[in-house]
């Protein structure tokens, strides 16, 4: 199995530590975001790892290189300037993501947490299906965006935790261009082709300097 990690996005939030810095290139504990990502990766054997890249991107690929020194080989899917979205950035990569596995995990680049993505290895998608994670709202979400896949429509929403595995045929009908993933996921559950799952670990959207902040300083004590 082969896996993305998003980490195209601009960051404007985040200014102005990112006015020369993709934001997954922050550090948490000293250690780049999208290092931990990797790492967590290569625990659950997963070694074949694309990242998109557009703002910055360059400042990813010279710092991880192939990623051999990670134990891990590394693809760069390069977007132009402004990216491409989430599912836009995936679809671009799709011929780098699937091989006689057609499933894929894909994690968000600016997202901290101790999910353990073994699990998903283990999980068996039909083709054309997805599954996602959520999280307890957070207080900047606290409405949420997604209901659990067997509740109804009128039912506590949950936030997406940017973390999620797809069969490459979820994204066929789509052509590549500036497309969101959220829409397609929302889609995806009125049509009972995607699942959901419950995470109630540690987590946490890196969306703006105070979060950051937040989370180094838990990290100290």
């Amino acid at each position: 199995m082969k896996a993305m990690i998003l980490a195209a996005g601009r960051g404007k939030r985040m200014m102005p530590l990112t006015a020369n810095l993709p934001k997954p290139m922050l550090k948490v504990a000293q250690r780049p975001l999208l290092e931990y990502h990797i790492l967590r990766l290569k625990q659950a054997g997963i070694v074949d790892i694309v990242i998109n890249l557009a703002w910055q991107g360059e400042k990813i690929a010279n710092h991880f290189g192939d990623g051999s020194q990670y134990g891990v080989n590394i693809h760069y899917s390069r977007e132009p300037e402004g990216g491409l979205e989430t599912a836009g950035g995936i679809i671009q990569a799709l011929e780098h993501l699937c091989d006689s596995d057609e499933r894929f995990i894909v994690i968000n680049g600016d997202i901290y947490t101790d999910y353990d993505v073994s699990a998903l290895t283990q999980l068996m998608l039909n083709p054309g299906e997805a599954h996602i994670v959520l999280v307890e709202n957070p207080s900047h979400n606290p409405q949420g965006d997604f209901r659990l896949a067997h509740q109804t429509i009128n039912e506590q929403c949950y936030t997406f935790a940017g973390i999620g595995l797809y069969h490459k045929n979820f994204f066929e009908s789509y052509e590549s261009g500036f497309i969101p993933l959220g829409p397609m996921l929302r889609s995806g559950l009125e049509q009972g082709v995607v699942s959901t799952e419950l995470y109630l670990g540690v987590w946490s959207d890196i969306g703006t300097p105070e979060r950051l902040a937040e989370i180094n300083h838990k990290q100290e004590q």
